[in-house]
């Protein structure tokens, strides 16, 4: 049986203060080492971030954030075919990134914070990929407030989508991330995660599922430690692999590859 169509993005957090990993890998050498061994436990796509996106996480410079994933993304790509997808929503960094060998454009604010960036998109021919987000990290978390939280996601992304097409960017190009813990709550994120599919099914684009040890799965179940919430994540990725995602974006890659399989073996069985 060959393996799931739902490719694995490892990510990559070459920063000092990420939420789950922090600090583990904001060395060059560690930063190669953990991209060798995502790598290795089967990873499809390689996540690279220099700015934390946690809540309450503050923003940092355009300078550090260069500093910290271009060095890392040119020694994966000297010795990796793997895509590299870099997570900014900067366009300088990004425009960097791609020319040092970077695939992908991952961007948690779809687009909408660096006005540069919809130029760097459109001179580019990669994949982009939007995000929603009530909020900014520093206040997201305060009091996220929905009256229909998939149908407003859902809406958002409809604007998102046709300002980003109106600008001369092929639709084909949009990987949609409806933002699991960025500005909801525990009701929130799970009403996200039973109805994935219809995000899929209204806009026809792509989807990215990107929950991995987040704060929800620690409400549900009472482990406070964020790396020891691999199991849940696994999970979660097993119980979404029948509604339409085509990404799921993790820590712990073999753990969540191994749902997948799972999850695969039993969707294809007679």
């Amino acid at each position: 049986m060959g393996f799931t169509a739902i490719k694995i993005m490892g990510i990559l957090n070459v920063t000092p203060d990420s939420f789950s990993d922090g600090g583990k890998f904001s060395d060059f050498q560690s930063a190669i080492s953990q991209a060798h061994a995502l790598i290795g436990a089967g990873a499809d796509i390689l996540d690279v971030g220099g700015e934390s996106t946690r809540p309450f996480a503050e923003p940092v410079t355009t300078e550090e954030e260069l500093r910290r994933v271009i060095p890392v993304i040119k020694a994966v790509r000297q010795k990796h075919s793997i895509p590299i997808s870099i997570d900014t929503s900067k366009a300088v960094v990004a425009r960097e990134a791609l020319q040092a060998g970077a695939d992908i454009i991952n961007d948690i604010y779809a687009l909408k914070k660096d006005p540069e960036m919809i130029t760097v998109v459109r001179e580019s021919s990669v994949p982009v990929i939007i995000m929603h987000m009530q909020g900014t990290p520093s206040d997201m978390q305060v009091n996220p407030v929905y009256q229909d939280v998939v149908g407003e996601i859902i809406g958002f992304f409809a604007e998102r989508i046709d300002w980003i097409t109106g600008h001369g960017v092929d639709r084909t190009r949009l990987i949609i991330d409806p933002g699991i813990g960025f500005g909801k709550n525990l009701q929130h994120n799970l009403s996200i995660l039973k109805h994935l599919d219809s995000f899929v099914d209204v806009l026809g684009v792509p989807l990215l599922l990107g929950h991995s040890r987040k704060r929800f799965l620690g409400a549900i179940t009472g482990i406070p430690d964020e790396q020891a919430r691999d199991l849940a994540t696994a999970v979660v990725a097993a119980l979404s692999a029948d509604k339409k995602i085509s990404i799921v974006r993790v820590h712990n890659v073999a753990a969540t590859r191994q749902a997948l399989l799972v999850a695969e073996a039993v969707r294809s069985a007679a």
